[in-house]
């Protein structure tokens, strides 16, 4: 399979959609950071830059038509943290651009005897909701109708299906948060083909569920054994049995006397699960793990942190991208801007800057804060510091790295981190694309067998 990508930012299709076997054929970037790290990922693959002028070099046979073309236009004109300008805003319009270039392609593929193409979009859910139904333009102008099509409700549903003279359309919206990454990260998905045998809503739709397997809930339960709810000072140890139950007190901790009423969750602090000792010789724990191989982390001590102070963590004034939810994972990483995490501060508050430990997920926590027996199991003090790249790039689900680049005549390890921030944040996350990508080879597969 050969894709062509628009909007490729840093290609987070490469990265997901390598190992199902699948290659860019060209790619389309006009941003100088995103282009560099393609140059330097992807150096034999073209890059096309400007995206309205494809459609024209599409058919005049200068540009190849693959057999995928995937693209993520801007989502500021749509984004509810944005002016929501819409299809008034160009960046909108490139989404109706999109659809003049899965038009193109498909053109000179039929002209070649060849399948029409899968076309693949990725959004904003804010996009569902424009004052200007900008998305249901974008459905009937990719479905093949003459007009808009207008939702049944006020604004068009998370998931959904249409069968259009020209395509079949489907679009679902799917979080990150249950595709491995801990950021919570809604996002809408559009699969459309006109493709026989294939059936865009057979890669995004799958039941809630099989056989012994629930689906995952939000909702309050019972079933963990109850923990503590006196006060932050009479947590104890964690054994690895059962998952205690919410800190629900309130705290007058003089610790924090401008939160003297707030609601406490408790932060887990990580260490590696397989380490014995849990310190190292020189007394500290060792840093979390980066998952090559040494196994998932595991909660060792917690923290308390209130629950509004958690909310404003690294935000903006806009908090359009939800409430903090205990135990949920971090907000959707956005572009330009790293987020910031609360950190246990028994050590140098320097040496998490340093850059020995930049790449670290987490800087070393002294190992006397996590004897066990002793009356220290909470972290008495507490700071705020910046997620790292790497722990952004873990977050959309690329490799450690993949963004540290030789950048404006400088080494690779003095790449600055703002336009890695920024190309992170207006990436896809990997895990969900792949997901997708394995759905629709499924699928191919499929109608592959049926049409035998």
């Amino acid at each position: 399979m050969r894709f062509g990508s628009v909007c490729s930012g840093i290609e987070a299709a490469s990265v997901a959609w390598h190992p199902l076997g699948w290659r860019a054929a060209w790619l389309s970037e006009i941003e100088p950071f995103p282009s560099a790290v393609l140059a330097h990922h992807y150096p034999d693959v073209p890059n096309l830059g400007d995206m309205t002028l494809l459609p024209e070099r599409i058919l005049s046979g200068e540009v190849e038509a693959p057999d995928v073309f995937c693209g993520g236009t801007p989502c500021q004109a749509f984004s509810v943290a944005g002016l929501r300008k819409s299809l008034e805003d160009a960046r909108g319009n490139l989404s109706l651009t999109f659809v003049g270039i899965a038009n193109a392609i498909d053109h000179v593929r039929s002209i070649r005897s060849t399948p029409p193409a899968i076309v693949f979009w990725e959004n904003v859910p804010g996009v569902l909701s424009t004052k200007d139904n900008a998305f249901g333009c974008f459905l009937g102008a990719l479905a093949g109708e003459d007009d808009p099509l207008i939702p049944s409700r006020e604004k068009w549903t998370n998931a959904g299906c249409v069968y259009g003279p020209q395509r079949t359309v489907a679009w679902r919206v799917l979080d990150a948060q249950y595709f491995g990454v801990a950021q919570r990260r809604r996002r809408v998905f559009v699969v459309a083909s006109a493709r026989d045998g294939f059936d865009p809503a057979a890669v995004l739709f799958e039941f809630g569920g099989v056989r012994r397997d629930t689906a995952p809930s939000r909702e309050a339960g019972q079933g963990f054994t109850p923990g503590a709810t006196s006060s932050p000072s009479s947590s104890s140890w964690w054994d690895g049995g059962d998952v205690d139950a919410t800190l629900t007190t309130k705290s007058d901790d003089q610790r924090m006397p401008d939160k003297a009423n707030a609601q406490l969750v408790m932060q887990p602090i990580a260490f590696h699960p397989t380490q014995d000792p849990i310190s190292s010789k020189d007394g500290s724990t060792h840093a979390m793990g980066t998952g090559n191989g040494q196994g998932c982390a595991t909660v060792a001590v917690m923290q308390p942190i209130p629950i509004d102070t958690m909310n404003h963590i690294g935000r903006g004034d806009n908090h359009s991208m939800g409430d903090f939810v205990p135990g949920a994972p971090s907000f959707t990483l956005t572009k330009g801007h790293s987020h910031a995490v609360a950190t246990p501060m028994d050590f140098d508050l320097a040496q998490i800057t340093s850059a020995a430990n930049r790449s670290r997920v987490s800087p070393e926590l002294p190992a006397s804060t996590i004897t066990k027996g002793s009356d220290m199991h909470v972290a008495n003090t507490m700071a705020v510091r910046r997620l790292t790249p790497v722990e952004c790039e873990r977050l959309q689900g690329f490799p450690d790295q993949y963004t540290a680049i030789s950048w404006r005549k400088k080494p690779v390890d003095e790449c600055p981190d703002g336009p890695r921030y920024k190309a992170l944040g207006n990436s896809w996350a990997v895990p969900n694309v792949r997901w997708i990508g394995q759905r629709i080879q499924n699928e191919i597969e499929k109608s592959k067998k049926q049409n035998k």
